[in-house]
Formats: C-alpha cells, structure tokens, sequence
C-alpha cells in the first residue's frame, strides 16, 4: 500500500472519532430532538478534518500532472504533513488550518488568529525543512519542498512584512500553484512521485497498513448524524414558533424548557 492511499484528515479524523467513542452515547430524547452528537473535546478536531477536507479537494483538480499526497507521516509517532503536491512548477508541503468565523493577521513571522498568537508559521517552515530533507536523501540530490500554508477564515489581514510562508485561502492554492515557472521536468516529477508515494522516504515505519477507508465511513457516518441532528433541531425550533400561535401560555413554557434541556442556553 502507498501512501496514495491515505485519505485527507487521516489523523484528524482519527482523533476526533476517538474522542467521540469516549464520550457517553446521546440518549434516545437527545438523538429525537436532535442534539449536537459531537461532544466538545472532538469539535476541533472536526473542524480541522473538513478544512484539510476542503484544501484536498482544490488540490486534487490540479491534473494529472500534478501528484497530490494527504496526510504523509513522518518521522516516527503520528505526525503528517497534511498534503504534499509534486508537479512540473515544485513541490510543495500544505499545510492547513480551518479558522472560519475568525479574522487572521499575517505579516513577517506573525500569524494571529482573532488578536492572538500561533506557532502556525514556525510549523510550517518546519515542516518545509524537514520535508526537504527526507526527499532530498531519498532522491539523493538536494529536492527543495516549498511550505505553504492554506488557511480557512472569515478575513485575512496581510502586515507590510512579507510572510515568512506563503499564506492562501482555499481557493487560491491551486491556480498558485498551477500558475508558477516550472521547476522539473515530467520525468523528475515521476521520480520524485514514486519516492513520495513510499512511506519509507518520511517514516521510521516503512510498511503500516492503515485502513483509511473504514475511518473515512466511519467518519461520513458522524457528518450524516450531524446533518440529520441540525434537521431535527430545524423541525423542534418550528413547532416551538407553531406553538407560540397555537398552544396556551403554560403549553409554551414546557416547549422552552424542554429546547433549554436538550440545547442548552
């Protein structure tokens, strides 16, 4: 197995399930009525999962000349690079972050989400180094890995210092990347291609078989709970306007506190 096979958000969506499986099950009211099914400590994770979702999906409209790699593990535990592109203009390490509803500052080696401080920057060039070092040493020749970084929000700011990394919306990485010189030719991009594709070129652990398709449905399945959970929310809300028409002052009171019960304040 290759590492084509790695879904976007393997890790991610790894965590997040396992948060989820900890947390006590929604009780039959709750599911009825259509409670949030995903419990506090997994939201970030969700959230992190369908931006690396999202980026995956402008990445993998870049052709055929492009390969476009999810997830990549390196080094030794569970840390990957989210995607990895390598195409006739570089190669390049994404590295995304899902901040909708909140506005970004980017200038020189600041990244500030909502006024404060991230590593997001530092991350990223990490990342680009140690990317060029593996593929560098397998391909035996010195293979530059150029780090970006993707980033979902409501507004980005840009500072009168140039970024240290390269910083785009969603929308923007793949003419960017599409759009740049050429930096190889068709036969290096298959080289490199098939030295990425190896999991040896990133991790300790060359051969791990992991069944990313059985996570990514069991993964799906909670994104349809969630759908299912904000339609049923939709149908409690309208009875509840139905019953401010229809039903006595005392009728009305049990409505909201039930809502207040199973959503919260």
């Amino acid at each position: 197995m290759t590492l084509r096979a790695r879904r976007p958000g393997y890790a991610v969506m790894q965590e997040c399930l396992r948060l989820q499986s900890e947390a006590p099950a929604r009780t039959k009211a709750q599911r009825f009525w259509g409670a949030d099914p995903v419990v506090p400590a997994a939201r970030s994770w969700l959230k992190g999962a369908m931006g690396e979702r999202r980026v995956a999906a402008e990445l993998d409209r870049l052709g055929p000349a492009f390969t476009v790699l999810h997830a990549v593990p390196v080094g030794s535990g569970s840390t990957d690079i989210d995607h990895l592109v390598i195409g006739p203009t570089g190669v390049f390490s994404v590295n995304t972050k899902n901040h909708s509803g909140h506005k970004v500052f980017v200038g020189g080696g600041a990244f500030m989400v909502g006024g404060k401080k991230t590593s997001h920057m530092n991350a990223a060039q990490s990342e680009g180094r140690r990317a060029t070092r593996l593929l560098s040493d397998a391909a035996g020749v010195p293979i530059l890995v150029q780090p970006l970084l993707v980033v979902a929000a409501e507004r980005i700011t840009f500072g009168k210092k140039r970024a240290a990394v390269v910083v785009l919306t969603p929308e923007q990485v793949r003419p960017w990347i599409a759009g740049l010189e050429r930096a190889h030719s068709d036969e290096a991009v298959r080289y490199l291609s098939m030295l990425a594709e190896d999991r040896g070129t990133w991790h300790a652990s060359a051969v791990v078989l992991d069944d990313t398709l059985r996570l990514e449905q069991r993964f799906d399945r909670l994104l349809r709970e969630i759908d299912d959970a904000r339609t049923r929310r939709r149908r409690a809300a309208l009875a509840v306007v139905l019953g401010a028409v229809t039903l006595p002052a005392a009728g009305l009171m049990a409505l909201s506190g039930l809502a207040t019960v199973l959503f919260g304040s």
